[in-house]
């Protein structure tokens, strides 16, 4: 019988529900300091996750949760 693989689990910052990472968007801060989105999940660099919600987005912005994982400051133009 084959092994059943893991699914990577990550937190969003805005619920705090843990979900497969691949229904969870990625914001990552690049070795050049800067925040972009990350759509493939591959790029190198400090990497934080948020679900598809408004609301999550709304509740990270607002209690400063993006600025604490990145340990940067995030554009708007990036949320």
């Amino acid at each position: 019988m084959p092994k059943m693989r893991k699914v990577p689990q990550r937190s969003c910052l805005g619920c705090k529900q843990v979900l497969p990472k691949k229904q969870l968007y990625r914001i990552v801060r690049t070795p050049d300091g800067e925040a972009v989105f990350d759509p493939t999940g591959k790029k190198a660099g400090r990497g934080a996750y948020i679900c598809p919600q408004v609301e999550c987005l709304e509740q990270a912005v607002k209690s400063g949760r993006f600025e604490r994982a990145l340990e940067l400051r995030v554009p708007e133009a990036v949320l």
